[in-house]
């Protein structure tokens, strides 16, 4: 059994309470669809800010009814103290993905990302110490490592933050350590790269590349890519990040506690590779006549221009082992996708969940 196995059946026969903030958003809501499999008990907070309902009741939808009883729902904001502190109350873990993302919305508006990205990483921080909470797991991000142009990416060696955003996130893991050494505090960081999956939103100025890609292509519009399209991501399935955080959730080891950690694949994808295999993924699905035309851009502020993480220390100290690489995780984004559109009925292997 790997250890993730192990760890899933240990919380199945003694499940925890959990708090998951941002429940309702692409990964809140993944995490969410895991626990109640798991059977745990599970809060939630949001503000729907980013999240939305709609991610809410697609979990109901495939968990069992009497796991759904377990979860309860807060709306509020990170932003307010005493909505952390209470929504706190009896969690034994907290798994914090209440963030702000995308580098470019962080130019344009740094003071709204301090405010949730890093007031609200505090407020959840000091209320998860004072209700006595055994660990917090937190979604950090590879834009810490900035302008650091060594390869692979290595937990210990980053550079200066390239926007907004990557400041935040880097505050945070600052706040982190210091509270481990200052109150004794249990706390571990997950620089998440560049994630994708079901449920991941399409719209909008700031959504991510894959999703809003497979939207384009399906409907037959232009892309744009910024630069020459040899800018390169370490792409990492949505699968793989729920994995990494009930591992980081539940490891007991004093040298793995405390510790930030990479998750992503391992693997590296340049945007024209990118467009070429989900070129190839939506005819898959029955897309025919795939019309949509690449069109290149100046580059973007703030972006660095290739990712790919070292994830050794992951799986040596949290016993992390992604199971999905690019190709079967776009192939099960793109399946996921199409059902939404109402393209075709699922078969009965077109979405597989678990590890």
């Amino acid at each position: 059994m790997t250890a993730y196995e192990i760890v899933k059946a240990e919380l199945t026969a003694q499940p925890r309470r959990w708090l998951v903030t941002g429940v309702a958003g692409f990964i809140g809501s993944n995490l969410l669809e895991e626990l109640l499999k798991l059977q745990q008990i599970v809060v939630g907070i949001d503000n729907f800010s980013n999240g939305k309902p709609a991610n809410l009741k697609a979990v109901k939808d495939v968990v069992q009814r009497k796991d759904w009883k377990r979860f309860s729902f807060v709306e509020g904001d990170i932003t307010n103290a005493k909505t952390c502190r209470r929504s706190c109350d009896g969690a034994q873990i907290v798994l914090h993905q209440a963030a702000l993302g995308s580098v470019p919305r962080s130019l344009a508006e740094p003071i709204l990302y301090h405010a949730i990205n890093v007031t609200g990483f505090l407020n959840m921080l000091s209320a998860a110490r004072d209700a006595g909470t055994r660990r917090l797991v937190f979604a950090s991000s590879s834009s810490v490592y900035g302008d650091d142009a060594a390869m692979p990416k290595i937990e210990n060696r980053i550079g200066r933050p390239m926007s907004p955003y990557a400041a935040t996130k880097w505050i945070d893991e600052i706040y982190a350590e210091a509270f481990s050494k200052l109150y004794n505090f249990s706390s571990i960081g997950l620089r998440y790269f560049n994630v994708f999956g079901p449920r991941q939103d399409p719209n909008g100025a700031y959504a991510a590349v894959i999703p809003r890609w497979i939207q384009a292509l399906i409907r037959g519009e232009r892309i744009m890519i910024n630069g020459d399209g040899e800018t390169s991501r370490d792409f990492c399935f949505i699968d793989n990040v729920v994995q990494a955080n009930i591992l980081a959730a539940t490891v007991n080891t004093a040298a793995a506690e405390n510790q930030i950690y990479n998750i992503a694949m391992g693997e590296s994808t340049s945007l024209n590779e990118l467009f070429a295999l989900m070129s190839q993924g939506v005819r898959k699905i029955g897309v025919r006549n795939v019309r949509s035309k690449l069109i290149y851009c100046d580059f973007r502020a703030g972006d660095i221009r290739h990712s790919l993480a070292d994830i050794n220390k992951a799986r040596r100290l949290l016993g992390y082992d992604p199971t999905d690489h690019i190709k079967e995780g776009l192939a099960r984004t793109m399946a996921w996708y199409n059902i939404q559109r109402g393209h075709r009925k699922p078969g009965k292997n077109a979405i597989r969940r678990g590890c």
